[in-house]
């Protein structure tokens, strides 16, 4: 009878072993299949951008919510999970949290500049936890949409020009949307100032959660910030140079990172470092709960924005090492 069980379990052994085997094997097709959706995207969009003349028939849509793509979304998800769990080595909790259906505003602090890493985790967390068929929609600059090859891999995702029209529209398409009130000059703060919630006072945020009456959650990045050396935003630079009046931009910043070295606002381009990412859904928000039928928005920002960096710190002070995490 021992020797049965023994060779009993060696059998199970190696049929776990032959399964785990199929399982890597799987992952990787789907891994290496998702990067050669992406790079199509990308080729395809450069190729339509290049033809002036119409010839290809590819072109972006009109609409940008018409551009988010549910076939693509899980097609290149295994791609973006390997990028988060093994580059970034990503944590990310609370999604639970989040609705699993109708309007909801999701208010992270932003990090890592252009390349935004924490975003890319996050979208894939989301879509991991909910499906690709929730509707879920971010905002982006608008040079994220004159960046050929760029803007159809977030814009399949689901991100939009950053506007009120476009963030009213969301919620009334019942999604999930997440809005950066910090945007460029948060995205681009020091790299000492990685534990700061930066949102520059602005408050549109909470108005648009109050007029269409809808939960705010606040979801709390570490990380992102040391994904390059960010030496400060230039905000004189920009100022001398009209920036925000050309192109609404209100930083012009020095940026060390591969492979280039030095760049200015990212360019000519940048790779992120693989700093660890680490990203915690808040519980809901609901402010006329909270602060009463009529709420004061400079108290709703205050409210949301000292929870979060409340958060924000104690996540910094639990880590061991900034980028290591």
């Amino acid at each position: 009878m021992g020797t049965y069980m023994t060779m009993a379990n060696v059998d199970d052994g190696v049929a776990g072993g032959g399964r785990a085997v199929l399982r890597l094997a799987a992952d990787a097709a789907a891994t290496v299949n998702g990067a050669t959706w992406m790079a199509r995207a990308a080729s395809e969009d450069a190729l339509a951008a290049a033809d002036r003349l119409g010839v290809t028939g590819l072109a972006v849509p009109d609409d940008p919510f018409l551009a988010r793509d549910t076939d693509y979304i899980r097609a290149t998800l295994p791609a973006l999970r390997a990028m988060s769990s093994v580059y970034f080595r990503a944590e990310v909790s609370g999604l639970e949290r989040i609705p699993a259906d109708g309007p909801v505003l999701l208010v992270g602090n932003h990090s890592g500049g252009t390349m935004i890493a924490d975003s890319f985790v996050f979208g894939q967390a989301f879509y991991d936890h909910f499906g690709p068929d929730r509707r879920f929609h971010q905002l982006a600059h608008d040079l994220v949409f004159e960046v050929p090859g760029l803007r159809t891999l977030v814009q399949r995702y689901g991100t939009v020009p950053a506007s009120p029209e476009n963030m009213a529209e969301a919620l009334r398409r019942d999604a999930a949307l997440l809005v950066y009130p910090g945007g460029d000059q948060e995205s681009f703060r020091p790299t000492w100032q990685t534990s700061d919630v930066n949102f520059a006072e602005r408050s549109g945020f909470v108005r648009l959660a109050l007029e269409h009456d809808v939960p705010i959650v606040p979801v709390v990045a570490l990380g992102g910030q040391e994904t390059g050396l960010f030496l400060g935003r230039g905000r004189r630079l920009a100022r001398a140079l009209r920036l925000d009046r050309l192109a609404r931009l209100t930083v012009l910043p020095p940026v060390l990172g591969p492979p280039f070295g030095v760049t200015v606002l990212d360019f000519p381009g940048r790779i992120p470092l693989p700093a660890k990412i680490r990203i915690r859904v808040m519980p809901p928000v609901d402010l006329r709960q909270e602060l009463g039928p009529d709420p004061d928005v400079g108290e709703g920002y205050k409210l949301v924005t000292s929870r979060m960096q409340r958060t924000l710190t104690r996540m910094a002070n639990r880590r061991t090492v900034p980028v290591v995490g």
